[in-house]
């Protein structure tokens, strides 16, 4: 029997976070969804140098931008950006908001194939 499952976002609960990985029942990699509306600017600074967790940030709605330890990287649906663990990273939506998928597992625990 195939193991495997689906769900639709609007399913998940929680406003502004919701967490796929969970409703998935996911084991591999965390993901989640983020909305954060225009103007929302508590979005933590943070690294994860303590669970060194490797980020990959996809934008699905809105724009925005990310400040990565002072450099900005323009966010919009199309562009994917990776950050290594114990990189200081924030998130800041645009005028119109952001919507964003964030996927995360410990550095190095992927083994690509030969």
């Amino acid at each position: 029997m195939a193991d495997y499952s689906v769900c639709r976002l609007e399913e998940i609960e929680g406003r502004g976070f919701k967490a796929v990985r969970a409703a998935l029942g996911g084991t591999a990699f965390g993901i989640n969804v983020l909305e954060l509306s225009a103007g929302y600017m508590d979005y933590p600074e943070h690294d994860h140098s303590e669970d060194q967790q490797e980020e990959v940030y996809v934008p699905l709605a809105g724009s925005g931008e990310m400040d990565i330890e002072g450099e900005r990287v323009a966010l919009e649906p199309g562009v994917f950006v990776r950050v290594a663990p114990g990189t200081k990273r924030k998130v800041i939506p645009g005028s119109d908001g952001l919507t964003f998928l964030a996927v995360g597992a410990p550095a190095g625990s992927y083994q690509p194939r030969a």
